[in-house]
Parts: structure tokens; C-alpha cells; sequence
């Protein structure tokens, strides 16, 4: 039976996670599954045959130390997925600046550098919007993401200051649809369109994590949607010049901005998005299918 890691973090007890679901699935396929933590020290990579980049949701407190990681791997005999050149295009935001390059729906947005106080009023006239949003460039399960209120913005100044003075970020026009209706999350197994969900926040919040008090639906995707979602995955292969095993991509709807697009990207997650395997029966083995037939081309 082949050896296969699942890349995860030290502790995932306050995280949902359903890699498990890959196990039987995977081992009825010949292929016997170990969780292995990204900071375990000394780890001999060369005994699996595969690595799986699933759960490693902190990799953002030390992006360097995580891609030195990945690094390894791929100089070992093991075949790593997503790759190395997937996960470097992918783990700054930026990548979204080059996919609207190629003609793909973002969310409009600005790129910045440290942050000053000043900033804060230029960013609400350039959007001529009431509502903001700003985040890292680098960043995972909402952390240090900030949803800003014109009336009461001056109040998170401090805190914007001591996350974003010395960073890159990025700053977005609240959609209003996030709480309104919710992101969608469209599922790609080596190219092919697996399954989609719908992510709505709980009362008074914007992040639609399970973990931060989300809802969860199984939806079929609207057919303008699932093909936008196509259109960007054929995008993102240009990028990377592969098709990644596993791709996320989160969408919100923009009917309410002044573009033609009903859908906007808000985020292709290539390295660790959650693939809520627990929301289709059959996505586990989809995914296993997908990885098989990968490996084996």
C-alpha cells in the first residue's frame, strides 16, 4: 500500500476539519493515510509517497518557515499537492490582481503598503462606499481582517496601525450580499467540478467560517456562476501553467455594484481551504479518484 501524508497543523481542536473522510476512500484505492503536522521537525519525507496539503491553518503567522517546508518535500521523492509553484502564486493575494488580468470578476480592490491613519479617509472616497474591508495579503481563516463602518472607522485606527504599519494589504468595498445571502463555494478536483456550498454569516458578523458561528448549505450553483467558476479555473491553470488537484473558489454576488458581472471572485484557495467533505457523500471519493488519477499521469 502506498504512503500517503495529509499536511495539517499541531492542533486542530478548535478548527472543523473532515480530512478524515479521505481515509477510506484513499486506502480502498491503495493509498494508507498519516497526519502529519507542517512544524514536526526532522520529518523524513521521503517514506510517502504523496503529500496532500490540507489543514495547515497557520501557516500565516510563518508563511517563510511554511514554504521552506514545502521545499523540502518537493526535493524529496514525494509528490506534493497542491505544488510548490501552485501554493507561491496562490498564497498572496495578489494573485486575484493578476487573474482580473485575464478578464476575471474580482471584487474591486486596492493594494497597499504601510498603513497610516491618514489612508483611512482616501480609502472610503476612492470607493465611495460606507463599509470597507481590509486584510493581510497573506492571511487564513479571517485573521486580522477588519470590517470598517465610515460613522466609527477613526475607533480601529490603533488597531490598523499595529497590524498593517509595517505589512502589505488590501482593502475592499464591503458587498453586502455576504450577509444578506452569503459566499458561495464552488469545489474543482483535478479540473473537474465537484460540489458547491453556500457560507452565510450568523447575526452581526461577515465572516462565514463554521468556526466564527457560519451556516452551511449544499446548493446546486446557478449556471452563470458555475460558468464563471470554469472560466476562472482555466484561468488560474494559465497562471500556474498546471491544473491543480483541489481548488475553492469563492464567489459573492455583485448585482448591486455597477458592473456586468452578477458574480465576483472573492478568493481561489489553493493551498488549504477546507473541501467540507462532510456537506456531499461523494465528494471524498471524488477527490480520491481525482488524486489517483493525478499521481498516476
Amino acid at each position: 500500500m502506498k504512503q500517503c501524508a495529509i499536511l495539517t497543523m499541531d492542533n486542530l481542536s478548535d478548527f472543523e476539519c473532515y480530512d478524515n473522510l479521505l481515509d477510506a476512500p484513499l486506502a480502498a484505492l491503495g493509498w494508507q493515510t498519516q497526519l502529519v503536522s507542517w512544524r514536526k521537525k526532522n520529518v523524513d519525507w521521503q517514506q510517502f509517497d504523496a503529500v496532500i496539503i490540507r489543514s495547515p491553518w497557520d501557516y500565516q503567522d510563518d508563511a517563510t518557515a511554511f514554504i521552506s517546508v514545502l521545499e523540502q518535500i518537493e526535493q524529496s521523492s514525494a509528490v506534493l499537492q497542491n505544488s510548490l509553484t501552485t501554493v507561491r502564486w496562490n498564497i498572496d493575494k495578489i494573485y486575484l490582481q493578476s487573474l482580473a488580468e485575464q478578464q476575471v470578476s474580482i471584487v474591486p480592490t486596492l493594494w497597499r503598503s504601510n498603513f497610516l491613519a491618514e489612508d483611512l479617509a482616501e480609502f472610503f472616497n476612492y470607493f465611495d462606499c460606507q463599509q470597507l474591508v481590509i486584510k493581510p495579503r497573506i492571511s487564513a481563516n479571517a485573521d486580522n481582517t477588519f470590517w470598517l463602518k465610515q460613522a466609527t472607522a477613526e475607533d480601529s485606527i490603533a488597531q490598523l496601525n499595529a497590524v498593517f504599519s509595517h505589512s502589505d494589504f488590501m482593502v475592499q468595498p464591503f458587498i453586502s450580499s455576504v450577509i444578506e445571502e452569503g459566499e458561495f463555494s464552488l469545489f474543482f478536483f483535478n479540473g473537474e467540478y465537484s460540489h458547491a456550498i453556500l457560507k452565510t454569516p450568523k447575526q452581526d458578523d461577515f465572516r462565514v467560517q463554521e468556526e466564527h458561528g457560519g451556516r452551511l448549505q449544499t446548493i446546486s450553483p446557478e449556471s452563470r456562476l458555475l460558468t464563471q467558476a470554469q472560466a476562472t479555473l482555466l484561468a488560474i491553470a494559465h497562471e500556474v501553467e498546471e491544473t491543480p488537484l483541489y481548488a475553492r473558489l469563492d464567489y459573492v454576488r455583485t448585482s448591486n455594484l455597477e458592473n456586468d458581472e452578477q458574480f465576483a471572485l472573492m478568493e481561489a484557495e489553493l493551498i488549504e481551504p477546507s473541501l467540507y467533505f462532510n456537506m456531499d457523500d461523494k465528494a471524498a471519493q471524488r477527490f480520491a479518484r481525482a488524486f489517483v488519477a493525478g499521481i498516476q499521469e
